[in-house]
């Protein structure tokens, strides 16, 4: 009998491959949710035909920033020297520990208009370039390319003569006013607070950089550029303050045309200092690639709500402690608190006094540590460990006589304190210390010591003894002007304005208008003003918060928050510049039942406002906010 095989398919083999289809249709679908759930808003469409995204996944194509290698600058240069190769190397570095990769180009590169295919041009002390350069530069960042330079670009033609500051001025939209001076081996410069660019850099930190190179100061000219620090040294320098801030720039970013410019007006080489000094410029220099690359870039607001910077008013009962009591009238018709410092061993001679300013703010103790100037008179001995902690145990213990008064404020006598100071101060339970000493910022700085955190708080600004004492500034209209420079500053840079204030000075009755004047104008700038107890216990859970910030496709942001502390939060305001104008925002949490921030967008800056309440110890959020970007920047 014969057989015949069958030479089509048969049932199984359809159902084979109908079950096929509909698994790899299945797992398609379920992808794309997946990517949908990660990635946030995007076209299916743009997915399966973005061809240019594909080759680019493919070939490997990345690098997108290119160094200037300026031959121009470098024949410029005494025979030998390495300073242009130094500055570029160090630059490398930087770029090498972010993983980012980039060419090195020459000046004919830019003159035959070969970096127009990166997005990110560096200019590390291009001083010497040719008009053909400039002209494609000033292309390059008016199509939407971005640029980061230092000193003073192009600032010298291609043969070595001068040229001026006309693209320098043009570009970069600041006008030049000096180099600093070689008067010191270093300079301090101040960097501005709650910026993009300095994000999660301490408020007020002082870079200390080089004269060798003649860093420049400029004066920001036009809206589209920010100032971000300043050269002017107020404890050192004379001046109007307001002015030689606004005149000393030295870091600015901005727009021109489509593109954008981050400019240093020192050289990256040029940063020196302690290991905290090149942490610091290094998360600067970080920050200024990724504001370049439109990253997100986002931080903990240094202050509660929408307050832009905070004041603090620190009494000093000294002589004539009686006059304490004429401000205190002020103090409760302007609903504030102050910080009220006493010497210890003279308290029991006013106890009711005592009493009386604890219910207007927080008592704090002025504390003799030691003080003894060194032959040289360049340095300070304090008293040793076990001398301090007897020291500032025994002053609380004399401010408790009184019943019902305490102290968690220590201020040192002669304004100094120490390592043993602060662990002194740890164990003796105090909050916070108040200090004289030049500090690494405006802000408070959170220290532990053991199981114990003390912060310890700056003088910011001029204190009447200065003022009045010092300058003999008697006449109340010169002492608020002055007053509100240092306000003025502080304002600028984002930090906390503590104003010193003396029994003997600013609290007799003539002086009192000032003060009243003076409150006013602080509060006029929506400067919060609080005790040291206040500062304290805000600082403390802000500092603890640990944030971080990526973006996931092209529309959507994650931002992730804990609270490692134990203590519930119960407000804190996360600022992000999402560096798009983009629309229909909408905020979801990766947890269902997480509680919603609220939130508000400034379409003017890109930057949106998170405000976190009932932030629990130990909790973590993760935020999605997704959002729609312009037509013409899809794809990008």
């Amino acid at each position: 009998m014969e057989v015949t095989k069958n030479k089509g398919f048969t049932v199984n083999s359809l159902i084979v491959m109908a079950l096929g289809t509909l698994f790899m249709l299945a797992s398609i679908v379920v992808y794309l949710l997946i990517l949908k759930g990660v990635m946030g808003r995007f076209s299916y469409k743009e997915a399966f035909t973005d061809v240019k995204g594909i080759r680019k996944v493919i070939s490997g194509e990345g690098t997108n920033i290119a160094i200037l290698y300026s031959q121009y600058t470098e024949n410029m240069l005494p025979p030998g020297s390495t300073w242009l190769n130094d500055n570029i190397t160090t630059g490398k570095k930087f770029l090498n520990n972010y993983r980012y990769g980039y060419d090195i180009i020459k000046d004919n590169d830019i003159e035959k208009g070969k970096h127009f295919k990166y997005k990110i041009l560096i200019l590390p002390g291009s001083k010497s370039l040719s008009d053909e350069e400039i002209i494609n530069i000033k292309k390059f960042i008016d199509r939407g390319g971005c640029v980061f330079a230092t000193s003073g670009t192009a600032s010298f033609s291609a043969d070595g003569k001068w040229r001026g500051w006309e693209f320098f001025s043009e570009v970069f939209g600041v006008r030049f006013i000096r180099e600093v001076e070689r008067d010191e081996v270093t300079k301090i410069h101040t960097l501005r607070g709650n910026l993009p660019i300095t994000a999660n850099i301490p408020t007020g930190y002082p870079l200390k950089v080089a004269t060798w190179d003649r860093p420049i100061a400029v004066e920001i000219l036009e809206p589209r550029t920010t100032q971000v620090s300043f050269w002017y040294n107020y404890r050192l320098q004379d001046g109007l303050v307001r002015e030689e801030v606004k005149k000393s720039g030295g870091i600015a970013y901005g727009t021109y045309g489509k593109g954008r410019f981050v400019w240093m007006g020192f050289e990256i080489n040029s940063v020196i200092g302690i290991q905290e000094d090149y942490i610091y410029f290094d998360r600067l220099f970080h920050n200024a690639l990724s504001w370049l690359q439109y990253k997100p870039l986002a931080y903990v607001k240094d202050w509660p709500e929408n307050y832009n910077a905070a004041a603090m008013l620190a009494v000093m009962v000294g002589d004539q402690p009686q006059n304490v009591r004429n401000i205190l009238p002020l103090l409760k018709e302007e609903g504030i608190k102050a910080t009220f410092f006493v010497d210890p061993s003279k308290v029991s001679n006013y106890k009711d006094l005592v009493k009386t300013i604890a219910a207007y703010g927080d008592v704090g103790a002025i504390v003799d540590i030691g003080y003894m100037a060194a032959i040289d008179d360049t340095t300070n001995k304090l008293d040793d460990y076990n001398t301090q902690v007897k020291k500032v145990k025994d002053a609380n213990s004399k401010i408790e006589v009184i019943e019902g008064i305490h102290s968690d404020g220590l201020l040192p006598y002669y304004g100094l304190f120490d390592d043993n100071s602060l662990r002194a101060i740890a164990e003796s339970k105090y909050k916070y210390v108040l200090t004289d000493s030049l500090t690494d910022r405006s802000v408070p700085k959170a220290i532990i010591k053991g199981d114990n955190t003390v912060i310890s708080i700056t003088k910011t600004a001029r204190d009447d003894y200065e003022v009045i004492r010092d300058f003999g500034l008697t006449q109340p209209e010169f002492q608020l002007y002055t007053y509100k420079e240092d306000v003025d500053r502080i304002l600028f840079e984002g930090g906390l304005y503590v104003f010193k204030l003396h029994t003997e000075y600013q609290c007799q009755p003539q002086n009192l208008s000032v003060l009243k004047d003076l409150l006013k104008y602080i509060k006029s700038k929506n400067m919060w003003i609080a005790s040291g107890n206040e500062i304290y216990n805000w600082w403390i859970k802000k500092n603890k918060v640990e944030m971080r910030v990526e973006s996931r496709g092209e529309s959507r942001v994650t931002v992730s928050i804990s609270n490692p502390g134990n203590e519930l939060l119960k407000e804190i305001m996360l600022e992000i510049d999402l560096q798009l104008s983009v629309t229909n925002i909408e905020i979801s949490s990766e947890i269902i039942g997480t509680l919603q921030p609220e939130y508000f967008f400034n379409p003017s800056t890109h930057m949106i406002y998170l405000k976190i309440k009932e932030f629990k110890p130990s909790e973590t959020r993760i935020y999605y906010i997704d959002y729609d970007k312009p037509k013409e920047l899809s794809g990008n």
